[in-house]
């Protein structure tokens, strides 16, 4: 999608950056523009090879809170996921504050598979592809951490409660500062965050979340069954609560514990238990995705055509979260 965060590169700019960052220029670029934060280019090599190139946003340009050196989050992932047994791309070059650019890159072994959003699989391999989507989330979650929330952004705490009320407080904060209508007065919101929070406690470890397994950054390969190629775009992650990556794969809806996804899991040994306390988490983390998308708009600037049905579902969410938050015992 076309946003302000995108940074444009002409072609010589991209023949210089790779050969800074690789030692070798470009034959042909194709920009990738499916994303919605940073820019992405698919690059020929002159030695043969193809990569995908990400960079991060004008240093000028303020983001939201969280957004803080999103693509170093992203390259200390790939640095765990892989030996975990998580599909990834190969991390083949990361470079923070180039001197030229004055910005922060990746350089990434290139996909030959296509997105799910894309692949349109039929309904037995879609099922089979979700259980296989479960058991990679479960090593991903696997993975544990010192600390709880997104470190580089700032956003901790030294328990889950403690590191998920800076992190929605942040957004919120966001909100106020790029004037983002909210269907529901902020304190309110707050209010009811506040009021969840008291699940948070039982989460005692801070594993990887992605928070982003939507189907787009998931890719498929080619065969006439498909598999899991590959989990990509991991620049949201944060140290905290599994059950977080069980709302992303739906979006707008709630995850039923019949989804292949959740018997994929536990087969890879993640353990997840969809008790009260679990579905009052999840609704918390619905709501703070959908926070998110409503109030990135206010860096973005997002195509009003385009941005439309993803904002009016954001609202409806967040409606029927404080809703479910407010309905607890």
């Amino acid at each position: 999608m076309e946003s302000r965060t995108k940074r444009p590169l002409a072609p010589a700019e991209l023949d210089a950056l790779a050969r800074r960052a690789l030692g070798v220029g470009v034959s042909s670029a194709t920009e990738l523009t499916d994303g919605f934060a940073n820019a992405v280019w698919r690059l020929a090599l002159l030695d043969g090879r193809e990569v995908v190139l990400k960079l991060s946003p004008p240093p000028e340009l303020e983001q939201l809170r969280y957004e803080r050196d999103l693509l170093r989050t992203e390259a200390m992932v790939y640095g765990l996921a892989g030996p975990a047994g998580v599909p990834v791309p190969e991390l083949v070059r990361a470079g923070f504050d180039d001197p030229v650019l004055g910005g922060d890159y990746l350089v990434l072994s290139a996909l030959d598979g296509v997105p799910w959003n894309r692949a349109r699989p039929a309904e037995a391999d879609r099922r089979a592809l979700r259980g296989e989507l479960g058991g990679h989330l479960a090593r991903l979650n696997a993975i544990t951490g010192d600390v709880y929330g997104y470190p580089y952004a700032g956003l901790t705490g030294g328990t889950w409660r403690e590191a998920f009320l800076a992190m929605t407080g942040a957004i919120l904060a966001d909100a106020g500062r790029y004037a983002t209508p909210l269907p529901r007065p902020v304190p309110e919101i707050a209010a009811a965050i506040e009021a969840g929070a008291d699940a948070l406690d039982e989460v005692v470890t801070p594993c990887l979340v992605h928070f982003d397994v939507w189907p787009g950054n998931v890719f498929l390969t080619r065969d006439e069954t498909p598999r899991v190629q590959a989990i990509i775009d991991h620049e949201r992650a944060f140290w905290g609560d599994p059950l977080a990556d069980f709302v992303t794969p739906t979006i707008s809806g709630e995850l039923e514990e019949s989804d292949p996804i959740v018997a994929g899991y536990r087969d890879a040994g993640g353990v997840v238990e969809f008790t009260g306390s679990a579905r009052t988490r999840m609704a918390l983390y619905r709501l703070y995705l959908a926070l998110i998308i409503l109030v990135e708009n206010g860096p973005r600037r997002y195509p009003e055509k385009e941005y439309a049905p993803l904002r009016d579902r954001s609202v409806a969410t967040v409606l029927k979260t404080l809703g479910v938050l407010s309905a607890r015992p």
